[in-house]
């Protein structure tokens, strides 16, 4: 790794300069933690399609795709002209539009357990919106999360929790535990307002649910009264429907965000009439959800474009399966070399982890994985493959067969350099 850096730091001297200059502003000169990694983060230029290129003037293609937001790369036409349109017509309304309601209509045509909803500024908004809502609801307090769950940058949910997370009244089970989650489910059943779960646990490192678990935790809220809120801010794009489509589990309540409104900021939170009716403002007992920028313009449009011309249901189905498709085949690549190395995730969303089996929750990933994985984080980058550091891989919908052959054929240059190191490294 040393060696690495070092080769990094050469070759992109004006990225470590303006790494230096905004850590005059910026504490570690950075104001997303997630884009932080040593030496420095690289410093972005222009972007187009699915491919970027940085301020040294190297080209990279982009697999990191704004982990998840990023669903229709940069540019896109289609997304960029609607945008401009709604320049054009004006921006701060204090008003409803057309836009929020054709892109309302469209969500809920997606997404059947959604009946109605509501806009707000980002994902981690729609799940607080989602939290509270759920609370008032039932009138308990308490809220059911999974260890290693990330519903937002104040519901950050790793060991030990975010320092900065709101203090909601959370108790906690181990993600894909059947039994432990029915224990705790029932040992708060008269104070559990919602059990709220990724269908992938996204942050911890795109770890699936098996769908008998999700069922399971369809079956115990129902016994008991309480919500069950699926955060498909990110896996809402693996097929027209979601991951709640795939494994046939309606949610009382589900939140969504990222590529929702094409890239831009957006969040949405909806599900059951009878729960969203609280938002009525017309209803003598209606919750005040206010916000600026809830209906902003430009999200609006490039929602609508995106969702209405780019990822229509058909091609939702198609793009996740075709990305399935990849993954499935970088894993066999690694099966085949006999390295304890996988592809986690589904479809258009998949992490690199160390490990000799299929991990289905954090603890089973092994503590020398994330060495690992910064050290293929820097074998990509110094390869012209932009990834997350943590190993998240998101595909987007401009690559061609050309951006899949880069990933493949630095995924196997990067085996043949280090299996030995990898097979001595991971345990048994």
């Amino acid at each position: 790794m040393k060696r690495l850096h070092a080769d990094y730091e050469y070759q992109n001297p004006l990225s470590l300069e303006a790494h230096q200059r905004a850590a005059s502003v910026l504490p570690g000169g950075n104001t997303r933690t997630v884009l932080h990694f040593r030496p420095f983060p690289l410093t972005m230029k222009s972007g187009k399609g699915s491919d970027v290129w940085d301020i040294d003037g190297h080209h990279y293609v982009d697999f990191v795709g704004e982990f998840s937001a990023g669903l229709y790369g940069h540019s896109e036409p289609v997304i960029r002209d609607a945008i401009t349109e709604a320049l054009e017509t004006g921006i701060v309304m204090a008003a409803p539009t057309e836009r929020e309601v054709e892109l309302a209509e469209i969500v809920c045509s997606r997404f059947p357990s959604i009946e109605k909803l509501r806009f707000c500024n980002s994902g981690t908004e729609a799940n607080i919106l989602a939290l509270m809502a759920a609370t008032l609801f039932t009138g308990r307090r308490k809220i059911l999360v999974f260890e290693g769950a990330y519903h937002g940058g104040v519901l950050a949910f790793s060991t030990p929790p975010n320092p900065l997370n709101i203090p909601l009244d959370v108790v906690f089970a181990p993600y894909n535990d059947i039994e432990r989650a029915r224990e705790v489910i029932h040992e708060h059943r008269e104070n559990l307002a919602a059990v709220i779960v990724e269908p992938i646990l996204g942050a911890a490192g795109n770890l699936p649910a098996d769908a008998a678990f999700l069922r399971a935790l369809r079956a115990a809220t129902t016994e008991i009264g309480a919500l069950l809120i699926f955060d498909e801010v990110k896996t809402s794009r693996c097929g027209a429907g979601g991951m709640q489509k795939q494994v046939d589990v309606r949610p009382d309540l589900t939140s969504l965000g990222k590529y929702i409104c094409g890239g831009m900021s957006c969040g949405v939170f909806g599900g059951r009439a009878d729960i969203m009716s609280r938002f009525d403002p017309a209803s003598p007992r209606s919750l005040r959800h206010a916000g600026t920028f809830n209906n902003n313009a430009c999200s609006m449009a490039a929602g609508v474009a995106g969702l209405s011309r780019l990822f229509t249901a058909e091609r939702a189905d198609t793009f996740n399966a075709e990305c399935e498709a990849l993954r499935i085949a970088l894993n066999s690549h690694l099966e085949v070399a006999d390295v304890p190395m996988r592809m986690i995730g589904h479809g258009s969303m998949f992490s690199a982890h160390f490990v000799r089996k299929t991990p289905r929750r954090p603890s089973d990933i092994p503590v020398i994985s994330s060495s690992l994985t910064a050290l293929f984080h820097m074998e990509a980058l110094l390869s012209g493959l932009l990834m997350a550091n943590r190993g998240d891989i998101f595909v987007s919908l401009p690559m061609q067969d050309r951006h899949f052959s880069r990933l493949k054929e630095t995924v196997a240059k990067f085996v043949d350099k280090h299996a030995a190191l990898i097979r001595e490294l991971v345990p048994v």
